[in-house]
């Protein structure tokens, strides 16, 4: 084993694989950047290296400083984690060059794998099924037209470059395919600095089931089981299982069967994981979608099921292990379910978020494990991936591990940053997740229905009793009566205390706070409301309760009016989320048509395109291609067009 191991990554990942480290007694060394000088992975390792400022390719993609930062350390081994350059060949072969184990796959498997077309093509060969679609690299944009309209709509592009559903569109109107090819390459150029995309037939209502692989350097491969991985929203997995419901005995035998062979296909050593897409009415009819060489963000429900530990296996079989088990010895017992919590709003149409942690609560033990990069005081910005933490439950049965991760989504605390905890807590209480009839599109057709509207009236309560509790006179000195808020009026009732109130993305509030009982206290609040008794975490102006979070910020109307933008309402284009200006297709004085795009933010790998309100004139452009905005910033401004005369 090792001496020493330096964890070429970041957030909830690092601090995974530095736990398996401390379980060992291997010395671990983190990397940071100088936005995350004060992370929690940097904290809990034993020694810690700066590589660079703040942006990813200036950090975490650098090979050079990570290969500098193993020198100085005296690290004999490299772990590249997930994402970054966990999947670079030339990553792994420069780790070789400078006499470094990589904890991964031999480069010339990262390399073959990590081209889909070349993956597809070699699996085939090995009499795995793949998925029907284009053939050949280096398409240009009309060859993957023409290939998409062969195939006939809907299709999905795919960069050949990387996964994780970065830079994948699905297309179901060819007239679009000129657009969508455009906007496809330019993610993935971002992403993986490679635009090279294949196109794929549409599986309508598919399932995607994922099969774990581990192998060592000797010729030996096994599975661990399969994840069911159908969950997704944006082709983003956001609940992982296992094992499936769908799949029997034989279908389990057979695609455990299939992924090994692929994994012999390309000389694979380490963990792995092949993707299948698999039709929900017939399991049997599998294909191959893509190898992932490297550890997968899911894997905790594998080791839960299986009571192995695959960082460990990793290690192991990078120091030169043979693996002492044989198929017949991988059992499954129970059942594991895992939910991603990430930075993102769900009330804002799922766009990445951030801000300062100022309360966490993560639940642990009883069947529940939280795998995260946070602390309270951590600051989430829009230059890395927006998962922050996993939370998994495991249980004997299916049902058992559902209702445990609900319970344990309802007690995780993330104030300070929006998340999707409220929403996935919702999304495991639908009938079809319950009843395990999943399909990849489920999440997109139920979203709005899962997602509250508006802010529920007790949220208003609790903001207006803390801020009534902070006005309120404390100890036995004298005060100013005027200051006291008692409503008092000469001759009459004293008026009712008055909180104007507003939540980001809805209308200011004037609440009149109830003359029930409350309590506050420094990290919660508990108040009633038409005979019910609500209590929420608290921290600063923001409240939190199972799962979703309100940062309910005081409103001055009066201000509000005085400070105003000269053009507001539908003339203002404002950012969406915190993020990065990367394209800017007009300028001031254009004249647009409504729905035109005029501008690309790009925040957390994902883009969110700006378009024209309504037909007009750019009237104001603040800004250009690089430029960095803060969520509701105003961008630029469109006066409309001014109405036709009718004539009489």
């Amino acid at each position: 084993m090792f001496d020493t191991v330096l964890v070429a990554n970041r957030g909830e990942i690092a601090v995974r694989v530095i736990r398996t480290l401390r379980a060992l007694g291997v010395r671990s060394v983190a990397v940071f950047s100088d936005a995350d000088a004060d992370a929690r992975h940097v904290r809990e390792a034993d020694t810690a290296v700066r590589i660079g400022p703040a942006p990813a390719a200036e950090s975490y993609l650098s090979v050079e400083r990570l290969l500098e930062a193993a020198a100085r350390t005296g690290a004999q081994a490299v772990h590249p984690g997930y994402g970054f350059l966990a999947e670079n060949a030339e990553f792994a072969r420069a780790c070789a060059g400078a006499g470094l184990a990589f904890i991964g796959p031999p480069a010339e498997a990262i390399s073959l794998m990590g081209d889909k077309i070349r993956a597809k093509e070699t699996v085939k060969a090995a009499g795995v099924p793949v998925v029907p679609g284009s053939s050949g690299s280096g398409l240009t944009d009309a060859q993957l037209a023409d290939a998409a309209r062969e195939i006939g709509t809907p299709v999905l592009l795919k960069p050949s470059a990387g996964g994780g559903g970065k830079g994948m569109r699905l297309v179901r109107d060819a007239a679009l395919l000129a657009d969508e090819i455009a906007a496809a390459r330019r993610e993935a150029r971002a992403s993986f600095g490679d635009d090279t995309l294949l196109v794929e037939r549409w599986i309508d209502r598919p399932r995607h089931i994922e099969i774990q692989v581990l192998a060592d350097g000797r010729g030996n491969v096994i599975h661990l089981g399969e994840r069911e991985c159908s969950l997704q929203r944006r082709h983003q997995k956001i609940i992982e299982e296992a094992p499936s419901v769908l799949l029997d005995e034989a279908t389990r035998a057979a695609m455990g069967e299939a992924a090994v062979q692929a994994a012999r296909s390309c000389g694979y050593a380490g963990a792995g994981t092949v993707e299948f897409i698999v039709p929900g009415k017939d399991p049997s009819s599998y294909y191959f979608m893509e190898m992932n060489t490297r550890l997968q963000v899911e894997h905790p429900v594998t080791e839960l099921i299986t009571g192995l530990d695959l960082v460990e296996w990793q290690l192991r079989v990078a120091a030169g292990e043979e693996l002492p088990y044989e198929q017949k010895d991988i059992t499954l017992t129970g059942h594991a379910i895992e939910a991603r919590i990430c930075a993102e709003d769900p009330s804002r149409g799922f766009l990445p978020s951030g801000g300062t942690v100022l309360a966490l609560h993560e639940p642990q033990g009883d069947g529940v494990r939280t795998d995260s990069g946070l602390s309270e005081g951590t600051e989430v910005g829009s230059l890395y991936d927006p998962m922050l933490s996993k939370v998994i439950a495991y249980g004997p049965d299916r049902a058992t591990a559902i209702r445990k991760l609900r319970a344990a989504l309802a007690r995780t605390v993330t104030l300070g940053v929006p998340t999707n905890a409220g929403f996935l807590r919702r999304l495991l209480a639908h009938p079809s997740v319950i009843a395990g009839e999943l399909d990849t599109g489920l999440v997109e057709r139920e979203a709005d229905a899962l997602v509250p509207d508006g802010v529920p009236d007790e949220v208003y309560e609790a903001a207006a009793a803390v801020r009534t509790a902070a006005l309120e006179p404390t100890g036995d000195g004298w005060r100013d009566p005027f200051s006291v808020p008692a409503g008092w009026r000469i001759g009459g009732t004293p008026a009712p205390l008055t909180h104007w109130l507003r939540v980001p993305g809805n209308d200011p509030v004037a609440h009149i706070a109830a003359e029930g009982p409350r309590t506050v206290e420094p990290g919660s609040v508990t108040v009633h409301l038409e005979g019910l008794t609500h209590t929420f975490h608290r921290a600063g102006d923001w409240l939190g309760r199972d799962g979703d979070a309100w940062h309910v910020q005081d409103h001055d109307p009066v201000e509000a009016n005085l400070s105003g933008s000269a053009h507001s309402g539908a003339d203002a284009l404002t950012a969406p989320m915190p993020g990065t200006v990367t394209v800017v297709k007009v300028s001031t004085g254009d004249h647009v048509a409504a729905g035109q795009s005029l501008l690309v933010v790009e925040a957390m790998k994902m883009e969110h395109v700006i378009s024209a309100p309504h037909a007009g004139t750019v009237a104001e452009l603040d800004v250009t291609p690089g430029s960095t905005v803060a969520m509701d910033q105003v961008l630029a401004v469109v006066l409309p067009d001014e109405p036709a005369e009718e004539k009489t």
